[in-house]
């Protein structure tokens, strides 16, 4: 199949996602056209099956804003027309669903029919697309969509809830690729940052305020009392300034490391011994299951599709949201005794594997052969 596709091209999990499906399948045979603003981070090495298009809008002193949907529109008719893509794949709703209905009344015009399968990410319904100036647009384009998937039930659930939405939104877990993360001997990095064999806590996100990075250092703040401990925060954004605040007040800021964005994230992770993502609401958690496929344990907060990812007690703990004691006293217990933390570490991996890449895209490619029989 010949396949665009819209995404964005950050760090954030819909970007990576995207990125990481399109090679997947570029793998298989299928030809990929990435479409947006610049290359996708996680678009480190080309192959004769992925090609990149990059959007560019055009700066009138008439706008106040650049109109990006409305280039990336006729970026997407034109390739389409000379790719002669067979569908679209949007990710994140907002703006690419819009985008590729959009295109394809366009190309419709033209002779050319262009389906498009929309996939649901979080914000662009949890959080931007509830705003009531986007909500009547996504509305739209979700149900003007050939085909719907949600990275977990409680985004599906939650689409259904705030959208009046007259499709079949199929769950399609997020997915891992366990040839890049897997657990790597780098004890050189972990000398380097724990001398004396302290146990390493990490979190990774883009720092936005629903991420509660500030419940991260807290959840330190007392697991270090107990057990020595460094943590390691990677990432950034606009939260990050106010972070760093809350450690040079604390008295354990010499034990905290900021490492801001990384792409080899893998070799981090393989290091640790315990993930901490307390947000105040993950669509899936995607930052949780690569730590989990590097042996490392997560306790996280027990909203969104969390519950759906993190197994209570086996692959780690799930606490209420905002409530750092408890997550504090479950991090004690699984680092405490070294023969639980291996279980937990080996539970983690263990059940990483059942969100493998290669199982999970064959779904996708079901729903696209679906989507081409309607044609």
């Amino acid at each position: 199949m010949k396949i665009g596709i819209l995404c964005y091209p950050t760090f954030g999990g819909s970007g990576v996602v995207a990125t990481e499906l399109g090679k997947a399948l570029a793998e298989k045979g299928h030809q990929i056209h990435f479409i947006t603003y610049s290359q996708p981070v996680r678009l480190e090495h080309f192959s004769e099956n992925v090609s990149y298009h990059e959007v560019s809008v055009a700066d009138y002193p008439l706008f106040e804003y650049a109109p990006y949907e409305t280039a990336l529109t006729s970026k997407l008719v034109d390739v389409a027309l000379f790719e002669k893509l067979d569908l679209v794949h949007v990710h994140y709703a907002i703006p690419h669903a819009s985008v590729a209905y959009m295109a394809k009344q366009i190309l419709k015009e033209q002779g050319m029919h262009a389906p498009f399968v929309t996939t649901l990410h979080g914000t662009d319904i949890t959080l931007v697309g509830k705003n009531p100036s986007y909500s009547p647009v996504v509305t739209f384009a979700i149900n003007q969509s050939d085909a719907v998937t949600s990275v977990s039930k409680s985004l599906s659930d939650e689409t259904y809830s705030f959208f009046k939405i007259n499709r079949k939104i199929e769950v399609i877990p997020n997915f891992i690729d366990l040839t890049r993360f897997s657990k790597q001997r780098k004890e050189h990095f972990r000398k380097a940052i724990a001398p004396e064999n302290e146990k390493l806590i990490v979190h990774a996100s883009n720092f936005r305020a629903v991420k509660r990075v500030g419940d991260v250092v807290k959840v330190f703040s007392k697991i270090v009392e107990k057990i020595p401990s460094k943590l390691i925060l990677i990432g950034d954004g606009p939260e990050r300034v106010n972070i760093e605040r809350e450690c040079r007040e604390s008295k354990f800021c010499d034990q905290i490391r900021f490492l801001g964005k990384q792409e080899a994230v893998e070799e981090i992770l393989s290091v640790c011994d315990l993930f901490v993502l307390p947000s105040e609401t993950e669509s899936f958690g995607l930052a949780a299951l690569e730590a989990m496929a590097c042996q490392v344990p997560v306790i996280t907060t027990n909203t969104g599709g969390s519950p759906e990812l993190n197994v209570q007690g086996i692959t780690g703990f799930m606490s209420n949201v905002g409530d750092v004691d408890d997550m504090a006293k479950n991090a004690i217990f699984i680092l405490e005794d070294e023969d639980r933390l291996k279980k937990f570490k080996k539970h983690a991996l263990e059940h990483a594997r059942t969100y493998d890449i290669k199982f999970i895209m064959p779904r996708y490619e079901k729903v696209y052969e679906e989507v081409l029989k309607i044609k």
